[in-house]
């Protein structure tokens, strides 16, 4: 073993950085924490371990402090705890100028497939002077389990399929002018890419690929998540339940879920499970980043509690592959793209119920504080849609005095008529492209 890893570091330290599309995914600035790389299973987290390395090769750190170890290698499954030293010892070896007096930075992707790695990470970072970035799969490297394992010694990075912009830099189409000044045929150009992405996706490995084949891997990402990281992770005995609410949240994007409800048709169609077990099996998809699940903004967690919450995929791409009906819903699309993007951005979200009735999509309070509700439609041409929209907007900002209204629509031409004053308008494709938060 410890000729293997000689030989891993060495080939490790001469190879290559692959080319790699740059993700705009928010990197903590706290010295002395390890950053933990988690996101559903094929959404990039490994090319991004690159993109940082290559970050820091550009930024003048020597290649032969930067190491890449990929812990899947099927030449280490037989790997132990105990043997983990042998990577600092072989390291040191091959570069031993770097040790005290240099900070070197670790790259150990899928190290979680070692039982104990936890101790090796915490010793490493109090015995070395060096950054520890880590990488795995949601099947055994959770939110909560970072935190419990590294004791406070590490800050995650959350990486999400292709947003918009990531898409279009993808395609090598990305605007350098903002939305304001775009000449009629590029706006034409992004109306047609947006409404592409809110079919497709942003999953890397998708982008480009043929509807039927892309459907097919899309849903095998699915049956992954779900077996691996569901099934098999926390040994569900009875699966049928849990495929039931799989389909029924990915077919019903955004639309309120009550675990009672599900419960209940689950019971009239002969399927036995305990609602305790569906709340369970529903953490568990979110767990997974298979879905984003918010809830009633309220202060009372009680109500919280008993009222719906709204369940949306982690990316429009998998809309399609569940739509049983054969229609393109780019309104429940362009809902599920926005969302995600709040949380790409930092944002904590919620959404609206007024004390008139209407319901706002969206209340998204950013990091720097500031609050906006939020209305996404697709197209505002109905007349009803329209008021709808427009009065739910009104009615909350009346109760949310701090958030500013916005209605966010597909369409790139302002809303015919125009709206009240008081209300916020923006084209979707400008919105998703705007760096700013929130």
């Amino acid at each position: 073993m410890q000729e293997l890893l000689r030989q891993l570091i060495a080939d490790s330290l001469a190879r290559p950085i692959p080319a790699f599309t740059r993700r705009d995914a928010h990197l903590p600035a706290v010295r002395g924490k390890a950053i933990a790389v988690i996101g559903m299973r094929r959404s990039g987290k490994t090319t991004f371990l690159w993109q940082c390395l290559a970050d820091r090769l550009a930024a003048g750190a020597p290649r032969d402090a930067l190491l890449y170890l990929n812990f899947e290698d099927e030449r280490l499954a037989t790997l132990r705890a105990t043997d983990l030293q042998w990577i600092l010892e072989e390291y040191y070896r091959l570069a031993p100028r770097l040790r005290d007096r240099y900070r070197v930075t670790f790259f150990f992707d899928e190290i979680q497939v070692v039982h104990g790695w936890d101790a090796f990470a915490r010793r490493l970072m109090d015995s070395e002077q060096a950054e520890l970035f880590l990488s795995g799969s949601s099947a055994r490297l959770l939110s909560r389990e970072v935190a419990s394992a590294m004791r406070g010694r590490a800050m995650e990075t959350l990486i999400h399929p292709f947003s918009f912009r990531e898409s279009l830099r993808h395609a090598g189409a990305e605007p350098d002018q903002p939305f304001s000044v775009w000449p009629k045929a590029l706006r034409t150009e992004m109306d047609g890419r947006l409404r592409e992405y809110l079919t497709a996706g942003g999953f890397p490995e998708a982008q480009g690929v043929p509807v039927r084949d892309r459907s097919d891997l899309l849903r095998t990402y699915v049956d992954v998540v779900i077996l691996r990281d569901v099934i098999e992770r926390h040994g569900v005995s009875n699966p049928l339940p849990l495929r039931a609410l799989q389909r029924h949240l990915l077919t019903n994007p955004g639309a309120p879920f009550s675990v009672q409800k599900f419960y209940d048709s689950l019971r009239s169609q002969g399927i036995a499970v305990g609602k305790d077990t569906l709340h369970t099996l529903l953490g568990y998809l979110e767990d997974t980043f298979l879905v984003r699940v918010i809830a009633l903004h309220t202060a009372s967690e009680r109500q919280r509690m008993i009222h719906p919450r709204k369940v949306y995929p982690v990316d429009p791409g998998l809309i399609p592959i569940y739509e049983r009906t054969g229609r393109l819903n780019l309104g429940q699309a362009l809902e599920t793209a926005v969302l995600v993007e709040l949380e790409r951005r930092g944002c904590e979200v919620s959404y609206v119920r007024t004390r008139e009735g209407f319901e706002v999509d969206f209340l998204a309070r950013s990091p720097e504080g500031r609050r906006t509700l939020m209305q996404v439609c697709a197209d505002l041409t109905d007349a009803a849609t329209r008021d709808r929209e427009v009065r739910g907007l009104i009615s909350a900002a009346a109760e949310y005095g701090d958030a500013a209204p916005l209605l966010i629509t597909l369409d790139a031409v302002p809303p015919q008529p125009a709206l009240p004053s008081s209300l916020q308008w923006r084209a979707a494709a400008e919105w998703l492209l705007d760096d700013a938060q929130g």
